[in-house]
């Protein structure tokens, strides 16, 4: 026997010898905290294929069926580890992960056998191959290593550390083996002798972590465990890859370059389009969230998500708009509606890859949400197992929708609106831990809308402060020249000699002194004019008055049959001018605008209608009539606002119908002169 070969026969059975009296030693102690049985099988093994190499050779098939076994069972160990203290339905996941690196090795002793079967003179490529596959399983258990470190919990990690560096010197000094094996056609014989006497050391070193017999419990982020799965699949990609292409230049002769081109690239192609679809992405999250972990979030990472939406507008998008994508982020759905406080239901507001409905929510929607509170799932309104109450204040068209949960916003016990959610692409039924998210992220997002809405107001009563600071300077001149009309009608009074010339002049001056006080009246905070008397007025002329007034400007049509609306002439011609003036600006060139004019006994109603680019629900509920929101650029937003006032004050009102693209319709609603004339006479 050579000097060499002493070597590694003592280095191998004084490693045999180490490792025998620590699984010895650890079979008769029952420590708590260690994965006893694991430990024992993969010491015990790891003894055997030492004593092989030493008894017999390296290079002998019994020798590297022990070596296979022995790396099997040193696996199971760490996966021992990895799944301590896990609930059993998780267990099987963490399973999948170390069985494709045990399937790989398992392959190893495979060839193995296969080779001593065969020979290497009948299939050259079978030592190659093992070699490869040997590599591969040492490249991918360092890895694991590094994982089971990076994922222990800091009071665990001491305890990991002399484990950690016995596995990585165990196949780090086989890596560096089979590589040189692969490179020279041989193993080479210092690395054999090397490898025996670090066996040799490795074997005190977990001696002594078997004697601190610490905590062993991990915790596995998410991040890791999505990286692990990641080369897992990455791992058995190549494990078929290189099956398959071996496969075919086996059987295609001359071509099999081309055909192995071929199905590599169309085999990457189909993975990368199935992988990159979100149903695929979704599917395996939720997979991963079942099987891996005790909570179905990363709550850290998905809050972190949730403020950067909120707080980084994306493309100018709107805080509503943004509250919605960040609350359907939080549960993948893929669109979401927000609905908002309007009178005393719900209605539409911003929306996020959902086409707005027509209709909002009845109030007993908001009385049910700001009493309970509750997170509706609307598969159960649907299979009708909640209860009554909640059933008949969920509206029909969500039902008809493919909405999944509504989440009220509540804000100091007052709500802020609702979050109604569609369905993820993976469909299933909420648990606590949804519940509990979602209502964390509503109370965030109400607390946002509530103070949003308070900066609103407070911006809108600075706007009238600057408004009436604007408009101060009109009001001194509008008293002089109400004060110089005044004269000159009183002037006028003395031309006795031209009666048709005094009535005339008197009647004009004083229409002109009325007209300037009532817009003093509006002008003024704290200056208030008796409002004149209203008389019956034939609404038709006067829209014919106010169309022939602006049809230099646009095309105006006047509709309609003669009528008496009980009404300021004055006020209802500023309304209807009003009215126009927005229609024409949001009209094209070519498109009339239509004043039509109906009645019956009891209302009078005029329609101001246009083809223009019409407004949002969320733009006519909560910027139409108030002033200062206007949509066109640079408009400063108080036509509709006052043609509401003006309406309002002779006993009327206004509304409104627009859709986007569609155009817009104003009503102005009086009433009848000749209904009037019927009360005052009963």
């Amino acid at each position: 026997m050579t000097g060499t070969a002493t070597l590694i026969l003592w280095s191998h059975a004084l490693a045999a010898f180490l490792f025998a009296g620590v699984a010895a030693s650890r079979l008769r102690e029952r420590g708590k905290g260690l994965p006893r049985l694991p430990l024992v099988c993969a010491l015990g093994l790891t003894a055997l294929w030492a004593l092989a190499v030493a008894g017999i050779e390296a290079s002998d098939v019994v020798t590297r069926v022990a070596e296979g076994l022995r790396n099997l069972a040193w696996l199971a160990f760490m996966h021992a580890l990895v799944r301590h203290d896990l609930p059993v339905r998780e267990r099987r996941a963490i399973g999948v992960i170390y069985g494709v690196v045990a399937l790989v090795s398992a392959a190893g002793i495979g060839l193995a056998i296969l080779e001593q079967a065969v020979g290497v003179t009948l299939i050259p490529q079978v030592a190659a191959v093992r070699l490869l596959l040997r590599s591969m399983v040492a490249i991918v258990a360092l890895l694991l290593v590094h994982n089971l470190y990076a994922t222990a919990t800091p009071r665990s990690r001491a305890g990991l550390r002399l484990v950690v560096f016995a596995l990585g010197a165990m196949w780090g000094i086989d890596l560096l083996l089979y590589v040189s094996a692969y490179i020279s056609g041989g193993a080479p014989t210092a690395l054999t002798i090397g490898r025996g006497f670090v066996m040799a050391l490795v074997a005190p070193v977990l001696a002594v972590a078997v004697q601190r017999n610490g905590e062993w419990t991990l915790q596995v982020s998410r991040t890791v465990a999505w990286q692990t799965v990641s080369f897992a699949v990455t791992l058995l990609y190549a494990a078929v890859m290189f099956v398959a292409t071996s496969a075919i230049a086996s059987i295609s002769g001359d071509n099999a370059r081309l055909w192995q081109t071929a199905f590599v690239f169309g085999s990457t192609a189909a993975g990368v389009t199935i992988l990159s679809s979100p149903w695929v992405r979704a599917w395996a999250k939720v997979k991963v969230s079942k099987h891996f972990f005790r909570h179905r979030y990363d709550y850290r990472a998905e809050w972190i998500r949730f403020t950067d939406t909120l707080g980084k507008p994306d493309d100018a998008a709107s805080l509503d708009a943004r509250i919605v994508k960040a609350v359907a982020d939080l549960t993948d759905s893929p669109a979401g509606l927000l609905l908002v406080p309007d009178g005393a239901g719900l209605g539409v507001g911003a929306g996020w890859n959902w086409d707005a409905p027509s209709a909002g929510a009845e109030a007993a929607l908001v009385t049910h949400l700001a009493r309970t509170g509750r997170i509706v799932e609307l598969d159960a309104v649907r299979a009708d197992t909640t209860d009554a109450a909640e059933s008949a204040s969920v509206p029909i068209w969500m039902l008809d929708s493919d909405g999944w949960v509504l989440l009220p916003l509540v804000h100091l016990d007052r709500l802020q609106g609702a979050i109604l959610l569609a369905r993820p692409p993976i469909d299933r039924a909420l648990d606590w831990e949804d519940f509990d998210l979602l209502r964390i992220a509503g109370r965030q997002v109400a607390s946002y809308l509530a103070e949003e809405r308070a900066q609103s107001a407070l911006a809108e009563a600075k706007r009238f402060d600057e408004f009436n600071r604007r408009f101060a300077f009109i009001l001194h001149d509008i008293k002089n020249l109400v004060s110089q009309l005044s004269l000159v009608a009183r002037n006028a009074e003395r031309h006795a000699d031209n009666p048709a010339f005094r009535a005339d002049m008197i009647a004009t001056l004083q229409d002109s002194a009325g007209r300037m006080n009532d817009l003093l009246a509006r002008l003024s905070q704290h200056h208030h004019t008796r409002a004149e008397e209203l008389r019956p007025v034939e609404v038709l002329a006067l829209a014919e008055l106010v169309a022939a007034r602006r049809r230099a400007q646009h095309p105006v049509v006047v509709s309609g049959t003669p009528v008496f609306a009980h009404a300021d002439p004055f006020r209802l011609e500023q309304a209807l001018g009003h009215l126009l003036q927005n229609a024409i600006e949001a009209s094209p060139p070519t498109e009339p605008v239509t004043l039509a004019v109906s009645g019956d006994a009891k209302r009078v109603s005029i329609a101001v209608i246009d083809q223009g680019c019409g407004m949002s629900p969320a733009f006519l509920r909560e910027q139409l009539f108030k002033p200062f929101a206007s949509s066109k650029p640079g408009g400063f937003g108080i036509g509709a606002f006052e043609a509401r006032q003006l309406a309002e004050a002779m006993g009327g009102s206004v509304a409104v119908e627009s859709r986007e693209g569609a155009g817009t319709t104003f009503h102005v609603t009086l009433t009848a002169a000749r209904t009037i004339s019927l009360d005052q006479a009963a």
